[in-house]
């Protein structure tokens, strides 16, 4: 499972309100924890008006990179700011995202082709976001065909099927699962990930809902997420469904993590 850590983002009301008082030893304080606890990479979105959406990720990138050596999945629905921070970054990492949208995969599938990076690609597109697995798929299908295009390997994708919120769609994992076996079926070494706690947006104890869904989703073949991995909650799910679907043998990985203390009850 290829997680990425979800805290360094200004859309999360503490990050916010950390970005906004320059409060960077919080920043540091999750990184390090995200990292500690597992993060192939960590998220880093400003979530700030854009007029100073630049100098906003410029600074936490600055103050992750000097903190932890994971790598990072630079985050903006701006083209152009993702583009201007790649080269800060002293590591290849993720680009967060590319769409069906015109125009998205023609400005950065070029740029990364002959790197390391890798790319989210949303599978929505200038009609919005679909909820029909079958649009969903076709809009995959439209990305995986512009990154082949471009030289890039289809193991270089994290599909994102983008789960609705349940409170409005009441079959939203039904869809996300059916789109998720139809992309993993059509292309088995892509990847596909999910910001898990989208699906609980405005339902109550919305960690019940969340944990569930990573579970239910990797069932279906989901092999990333964007997740709080400082979460003991999510880390026990992530770990249990990896060994109940035959991922860890004799389960290795749970015996190690209950041992470290990475799961488990909390120790008094």
């Amino acid at each position: 499972m290829i997680i990425i850590g979800e805290k360094i983002n200004g859309f999360i009301p503490r990050t916010l309100q950390a970005i906004e008082a320059k409060d960077e030893a919080y920043i540091r304080e999750i990184a390090k924890s995200q990292s500690e606890f597992g993060a192939d990479f960590l998220d880093v979105c400003a979530g700030t008006a854009p007029e100073i959406e630049r100098e906003t990720i410029k600074w936490l990138i600055d103050i992750v990179q000097d903190t932890v050596d994971t790598p990072l999945c630079l985050d903006s629905s701006d083209v152009s700011v993702l583009l201007e921070m790649m080269p800060l970054a002293k590591k290849p990492g993720v680009i967060n995202s590319v769409s069906g949208e015109e125009g998205k995969c023609e400005a950065i599938f070029p740029v990364i082709a002959d790197t390391d990076w890798k790319v989210v690609a949303l599978t929505c597109d200038q009609n919005g976001i679909p909820t029909d697995p079958e649009v969903k798929f076709q809009i995959a299908q439209t990305l995986v065909e512009k990154a082949q295009a471009a030289g890039i390997a289809v193991d270089r994708l994290f599909i994102d099927p983008l789960v609705t919120t349940l409170a409005t769609t009441g079959d939203s994992l039904l869809s996300f699962n059916e789109a998720v076996r139809k992309i993993k079926g059509a292309w088995p070494e892509i990847h596909i990930t999910s910001g898990l706690s989208n699906i609980s947006f405005g339902m109550p104890y919305r960690k019940a809902i969340n944990t569930q869904f990573l579970a239910l989703a990797m069932s279906a073949g989901m092999d990333s997420a964007i997740m709080d991995p400082t979460s003991a909650d999510m880390r026990a799910t992530l770990y249990a469904t990896d060994a109940l679907l035959g991922h860890d043998e004799f389960c290795m990985n749970y015996l190690t993590a209950f041992r470290a203390g990475l799961i488990g009850p909390a120790k008094k």
